[in-house]
Order: structure tokens, then sequence, then C-alpha cells
């Protein structure tokens, strides 16, 4: 009969097609296909001997960046208008052409840039807890800043070379935008039509499932789980999310921003342990809108955090979206099931951590 499902199937061994309910569209999951031999694309190691101060770098304390601007001394967080923005506030509006095929609108906004953390050497998994708590703190004060005029604030992070980055100094990105972007109005209006027909925010619901089920969890804790979605496209993605309504980040509690960046350390401890290598992925935040959309009722959002790394085999060879997923749809060649197990069951404790505690033990026994 038509939508059983047959006593045979193994998604592990067998294609099949997944909904993806935050963008209304389906992922093609074809585990089968890790089998093969690769003879494709093979990358660089990402770099691993970086300075912990470089007088090259712009983003290092005290040095001038390409506008003439030196850096304060800092030794904490760091924030700074981007010396090449790609919005601007005062840009001049296009105008309106009359054509359906020739549409332009006005866009306005401001492009700023955060260091976590003084050292070039370090990343997020390798700060202290607390060091990484203010992270958090300065990202609910940014949304909260730039929140209250601009529709949205897209806090976003490009880690290593292989996803654009092209400092290695622990930053992100923030862009506030007068107009809601693409992917946030898709999500927006897939996570409503779900509250609509279903009473609760989709996310929300989904959390819980997960929750539940666990074979899908990465890492999990009193306010947070990390998972790979059932959806999931890159191979090891995942979702951050809170396991109680959270419409941004600025309504978590104290105690959930401690929570989260125990769980950031925990997950991307995690991706490092993964191939051994510092783990390259582009990430970012997707809340309810802000500014005038802060008077509205938003109920059907909730809070959360995409985390897109492009490795798919080891530390050098990558997945490509080409093809098949340009032209047709989105594809992935393991289970996020697989994917998951692997992420979990590796170890907590972080690999450089592991080694230099292996080479002091080293140095005791042999003196």
């Amino acid at each position: 009969m038509s939508g059983e499902r047959d006593v045979s199937f193994d998604p592990k061994e067998h294609q099949h097609l997944r909904y993806n309910p935050l963008r209304d569209s389906w992922v093609l999951v074809s585990a089968h296909r890790m089998k093969r031999p690769w003879a494709g694309q093979v990358e660089k190691p990402p770099e691993e001997h970086i300075p912990r101060y470089d007088p090259k770098n712009p983003l290092c304390p005290g040095n001038t960046r390409a506008n003439g601007k030196v850096n304060p001394d800092y030794d904490s967080t760091f924030l700074f208008e981007n010396d090449f923005p790609a919005l601007q506030p005062d840009a001049p509006d296009p105008g309106v052409d009359q054509h359906p095929l020739f549409q332009t609108r006005a866009a306005r906004g401001i492009c700023k840039v955060m260091c976590f953390h003084p050292w070039s050497d370090v990343t997020l998994p390798l700060m202290k807890k607390q060091e990484v708590v203010k992270v958090v703190d300065k990202w609910v004060e940014i949304l909260e800043e730039l929140g209250a005029t601009y529709p949205w604030v897209q806090i976003f992070e490009n880690k290593g070379a292989m996803m654009g980055c092209s400092n290695p100094h622990p930053h992100c990105q923030v862009w506030a935008s007068n107009f809601l972007p693409n992917e946030p109005a898709l999500s927006d209006r897939c996570q409503r039509n779900y509250f609509e027909k279903h009473g609760e925010p989709l996310l929300l619901e989904y959390a819980r499932q997960e929750a539940e089920r666990k074979d899908r969890v990465v890492v999990e804790n009193f306010a947070w789980l990390a998972v790979v979605p059932y959806w999931a496209t890159w191979p090891y993605q995942t979702l951050l999310l809170p396991r109680r309504h959270v419409l941004r980040l600025t309504d978590l509690t104290t105690e959930e921003r401690e929570g989260l960046a125990d769980i950031m350390k925990q997950l991307l401890t995690k991706y490092d342990n993964l191939f051994e290598v510092s783990f390259p992925y582009s990430m970012g935040w997707h809340g309810a809108p802000t500014g005038p959309h802060l008077k509205e009722d938003n109920s059907h959002w909730q809070l959360h955090a995409h985390y897109y790394p492009p490795l798919l085999r080891s530390a050098t060879v990558k997945k490509f979206m080409v093809g098949y997923e340009m032209l047709a749809q989105e594809q992935r060649d393991l289970t996020p099931e697989q994917a998951a197990e692997k992420l979990r069951n590796l170890p907590d404790q972080h690999y450089k951590t592991r080694e230099s505690q292996e080479v002091e033990e080293t140095k005791e026994k042999s003196t």
C-alpha cells in the first residue's frame, strides 16, 4: 500500500527523502555513497601553527587596520565597525523599477566585526568558560542595541580559511539590515505556518522530540541541546536549540547564557576532535525579527543557531554543493544519525589539551 514503510528499508543503505520544515524543502539522503572511493578534490590541511600575536594581523590588539585606525589593547571582546561593510546606513534609494523582472529595493544597514579574544591562537572551544560567556553577553548587547532599530541582526562566524575566513583570529561578524533577508524570511513563514496549524512553536516541539529520541543528539545540558537535524544537508551540520520557548538572545537568563557557553565549548570540542583539526564551519543565530517587529506577536519563533561545517571524510576532503545540489535539490552522503553518533562518541577533552597533558606527563617521567 502506498505510504507504508517497506520492512527491508534501511536508511543507512537505501536512498530516501527527508523534509526540512524550516525551509519547506526536501533533502536527498544517499548514505550508501560513502562506500565509493574518493578521487576528488583534496584540500590543504588547515594551518595549525598560528602565532599568538602577529603584527600584520589587523584583528590583533594594538595593530593598525586597513583604514588607518588602531585597535585598542583589548583583553576580552572587541567590537568595531567593519572597514569594508557590505551594508551602509546612508546608501541612496535606487527607486522602484516598474517591470516585474527588474525590481530593486533600498538596502541599508551596519556591519560590525567582533573579536572573541585578544589571542590569535585560540578558538571558542579552547577558551575558558567565562571568556565564552563574555562572547555570549556581547552578542546579547549587540542585538539589543542594533535590534532596537533594524528588522534583522545577523550574527555569524566563518571559521577557517576553507569557509572564507581571511584572518586567523577568533572573531565573528554582525550585519544589521533594514530588510528581512531570504533565509530568515523563509524560516519565519515556515514557523508561522506550523504554529497556526499545530498551536506550538515548530522548533520547541522539535527539541522536545529530539531530546526523547536521542539518536541525533550530540551534546545536551539543562538548558540546551545540540543535534544533527533530521533534515541536515552538510555532513556534520548541527542545530543548537534552547529547551524552553525563547524568542531572541536578549531573552536568555544568566543561567541560560552560562549553559550556552558550556554547550558551545562541548560541541566545538567534538568538532575539533573528529579529525583532530581546528574544524571549519559557518554558523549563525536566527531569532525572532527585531526593530518594528518587536511590537508584533512572534510566538511562532524559537531561537536557534545553525552550524554548517564543510568537511566530509577527513580534514582534507570537503563536501561540495555542486551539480545536483545547485540544479535539483540538496543531497547528503551519510545519515544524520550516523553523523550524530560519530560526534557524540568523541572525547569531551579537546585533542590539543590532551596532547599538552601527554607532553607534560612525558617530561615529568623523564626527570
